[in-house]
């Protein structure tokens, strides 16, 4: 019997629905894409919007979103001083045995609802999508279905990577899709991954335009500033770069501010908040407006598999500043020949007074990266990828 033309995707929240994060963002558009070429899809996600509580806020159900099925399955109870006792361990490095493991995936986010419909419909699936990879709920969904799922990893280099329940969940499913060569890379030094189980797919953006005056005008910023966009959180590295900017100013007598968009406390020196703006949420837009009129777009986050806000911010004609120990990010900038990166604080400084003089030069970054994200991040291309891993990891026909 063939395998039916029907596709699952399985992701711990549903970006747009109060969430934002790139991992959510790149499974919902995979879906939305696959949905708009005709194929059935189902987008199986917890009733949370919160990463840090994972309360169940949105209601439980199915709902007709853009030609698409999503499903709302609530979360779990969960020992959350448990599992903060056994991720805190994992983080600083040290050995915690695999019973361990489990019990930190059993106390991250689960739900047993999501899981029961699986058990009653994996057969409806050709395939099973899930990522990104360190959820419990990715791991036990993956591991109950291996040889429909196939996996949207979001891989980091970080010390939940080294599990050894990591290298099971990737020894044991069908493939994997990433995001860049580079993340493909890093599952090979980590698992022995082998190329013929995985393609790189990525995402695709669509290209826009944006005025680079607006953002300033409206929010009444009249001195040069600089961007950040997303979650602010040490592992994003947005304490850092409140360091980096607050000695900026003190170092240099520059006047430069600091952008947010996005979710969560700033942790920033106390000289530094006059000069800081938190936007906080902001429509499609007015984020790509704040991109387009930005000196730089700051991305210090080392570990990231696919820098989706910095491709769009190349696409806004604004060259990246990035973190140089993020072998994405800087393998994104070295193919756009669009951003620079630093090591440490005098890199930083370098590398933000030369696009601060040089005008033109930075222009001609930002126009470089512009045209490499409409060639190679078009979604017309990103389908076709992602419709030829099907084929190879997952063929039509495949019971």
């Amino acid at each position: 019997m063939a395998a039916p033309e029907r596709l699952a995707f399985v992701c711990p929240r549903l970006a747009g629905e109060g969430a934002v994060g790139g991992a959510e963002t790149l499974l919902k558009n995979l879906a939305l894409h696959a949905a708009a070429r005709g194929v059935a899809v189902d987008f199986l996600t917890t009733c949370a919007q919160s990463h840090f509580t994972w309360e169940n806020t949105l209601p439980a159900g199915v709902k007709r979103m853009d030609g698409m099925d999503v499903h709302f399955f609530p979360v779990d109870d969960r020992d959350v001083g448990t599992f903060l006792r056994i991720q805190q361990s994992i983080d600083r490095g040290r050995p915690v045995s695999e019973d361990e493991e489990l019990l930190w995936l059993r106390n991250g986010v689960n739900s047993a609802a999501l899981l029961a419909h699986l058990d009653r419909h994996a057969a409806d699936y050709r395939a099973i999508l899930l990522g990104p990879y360190l959820f419990g709920l990715t791991w036990f969904t993956a591991l109950a279905h291996p040889e429909r799922s196939l996996l949207v990893p979001c891989l980091h280099d970080e010390p939940f990577a080294k599990l050894a329940c990591m290298k099971r969940l990737f020894a044991e499913t069908a493939g994997s899709l990433f995001n860049a060569q580079a993340e493909r890379e890093l599952a090979g030094e980590l698992f022995g991954y082998p190329d013929a189980k995985s393609r790189i797919v990525g995402m695709g953006l669509d290209p826009f335009a944006a005025d680079p005056a607006a953002f300033a005008k409206r929010r009444g910023i009249a001195a040069p500033y600089v961007l950040y966009s997303g979650r602010r959180e040490p592992l994003k590295g947005t304490p850092l770069i409140c360091d980096y900017m607050h000695a900026f100013r003190e170092r240099t007598g520059r006047d430069v501010k600091l952008v947010f968009t996005g979710s969560g406390a700033i942790d920033a020196p106390a000289g530094l908040w006059p000069h800081i703006l938190d936007a906080g949420f902001v429509s499609e837009e007015e984020k790509h407006e704040a991109m387009a009129g930005a000196v730089a777009f700051l991305h210090p986050s080392v570990n990231e598999s696919f820098g989706i806000v910095l491709l769009e911010a190349f696409l806004a004609g604004t060259p990246g500043l990035v973190h140089a120990k993020s072998r994405v990010l800087v393998s994104q900038c070295r193919a756009a020949g669009a951003g620079l990166w630093f090591r440490h604080y005098p890199d930083f400084e370098t590398q933000l007074l030369y696009l601060l003089d040089n005008p033109d030069a930075r222009a001609a970054l930002g126009a470089r990266g512009r045209e490499f994200v409409a060639r190679e991040y078009a979604w017309p291309a990103i389908e076709r990828k992602f419709f030829a891993a099907l084929d190879a990891l997952r063929p039509a026909g495949r019971p």
